[in-house]
C-alpha cells in the first residue's frame, strides 16, 4: 500500500497538516520498525506495522487542534476512534484497531465512564504485539515539537494525568519493547 497516497486523499487540502502528519508517522514507523527487529522470535507483519504506523493518526483531521494546524471540530481524543471509522470504511479493519488502540497507554472502558471522555464507552487497550509495537513508539514522537525524541523518563512522567493503570500499562510496554539503552 502508498501510505502517502492513502494520506493524501484525505489531507490534500492542507499541506501543513499533511506535513505535521508525514512526519510524526514516520519517526513512528521507523521506531515501530527498529523495536521490532530487536525480536526476531515474534513472527510479526512488519509490513502491516510499517502501514499501520504511517495511518495510525489519520483522523487527526477531524479534531480542533490548532498548535499542530488540524482545524476540525471534534476534541483531540477523538482521532483514535474517527480515524479507525475512516480506516474500516477503507476496508482496512486490521489497521483501524490501531488507530483505536494507539492513544496514550491505551484507555479503558472505565476511564471512558469515569472521565466522561467524548469517545465510544469501549476498551481501548492494544492487544496484538503489532498493536503494543505502535501505541510503545508512538509516545516518543510529539506532533507539536517535530523531529524531537521524548525520553521514557518523561513519557512516564506524562502518564500521571491518566492515573496509575496508565503507568502501569505503560511500563509493562516498556519491559516488553526491551529497548537498550532507555532511561
Amino acid at each position: 500500500m502508498d501510505c502517502i497516497s492513502f494520506i493524501d486523499k484525505y489531507y490534500h487540502d492542507s499541506p501543513d497538516l499533511k506535513e505535521v502528519l508525514v512526519t510524526h508517522s514516520r519517526q513512528v514507523r521507523d521506531r515501530a520498525l527498529y523495536v521490532a527487529s530487536l525480536h526476531p522470535d515474534w513472527s510479526l507483519d512488519l509490513q502491516f506495522i510499517e502501514e499501520a504506523a504511517m495511518l495510525h493518526d489519520i483522523g487527526i483531521f477531524y479534531c480542533h487542534a490548532p498548535n499542530i494546524h488540524c482545524l476540525g471540530t471534534h476534541k483531540y481524543i477523538e482521532h483514535g476512534y474517527l480515524g479507525a471509522e475512516l480506516l474500516r470504511q477503507e476496508g482496512l479493519p486490521k489497521h483501524a484497531l490501531v488507530a483505536e488502540r494507539h492513544t496514550g497507554s491505551g484507555i479503558t472502558m472505565e476511564q471512558v465512564i469515569q472521565e466522561d471522555l467524548p469517545i465510544p464507552v469501549q476498551d481501548y487497550l492494544p492487544i496484538t504485539l503489532e498493536e503494543k509495537i505502535i501505541c510503545y513508539a508512538d509516545k516518543f514522537y510529539s506532533k507539536g515539537h517535530l523531529g524531537e525524541e521524548v525520553p521514557v523518563s518523561k513519557i512516564r512522567l506524562n502518564m500521571w494525568k491518566y492515573g496509575q493503570d496508565a503507568i502501569r500499562r505503560w511500563d509493562e510496554l516498556v519491559k516488553l519493547m526491551a529497548e537498550p539503552n532507555r532511561d
